[in-house]
């Protein structure tokens, strides 16, 4: 059993061979984690303007953000990630992380959004937050 990650790169900076491998490998860790069987995901990098007028239009919120999650109803398909990667790289300096910390922390992020978890309430967010925590942990993308 593996997930399948596609990833379309729609701005302007270059993600090396070895970040969307990286992200392949800690998606599938997550997957394993959270027994997701044979299921794809879909990553789009895109800019802060792309990704504000995807906020706008499905959560009527008219400002970038970091990241996005759109969940499929399909048998094979859990949906779709888009990251900002202006935003990330803002964040990424803003927190101390390097680049590729702040990309796993945003996939992982969303990816558990695609799966139903939330973070509306402190306990939602706390449990979210833990099980983010642990799968960085687990791969070895540490603070």
């Amino acid at each position: 059993m593996s997930l399948h990650v596609e990833i379309m790169n729609e701005q302007e900076e270059e993600i090396s061979h070895e970040l969307t491998e990286m992200l392949n490998q800690l998606l599938n860790l997550a997957a394993e984690m959270e027994n997701v069987g044979n299921k794809e995901v879909a990553i789009t990098f895109v800019t802060n303007e792309h990704i504000r007028e995807i906020n706008k239009e499905f959560r009527q919120i008219d400002k970038p953000t970091d990241v996005l999650s759109f969940p499929l109803e399909e048998e094979d398909a859990l949906g779709d990630i888009i990251i900002s990667i202006p935003r990330l790289k803002e964040q990424a300096l803003e927190y101390g992380h390097s680049f590729a910390r702040e990309l796993g922390f945003l996939t992982v992020h969303g990816f558990l959004h695609l799966l139903g978890y939330d973070h509306e309430t402190e306990a939602e967010e706390k449990e979210m937050f833990a099980k983010q925590e642990q799968i960085l942990q687990e791969f070895g993308l540490t603070r």
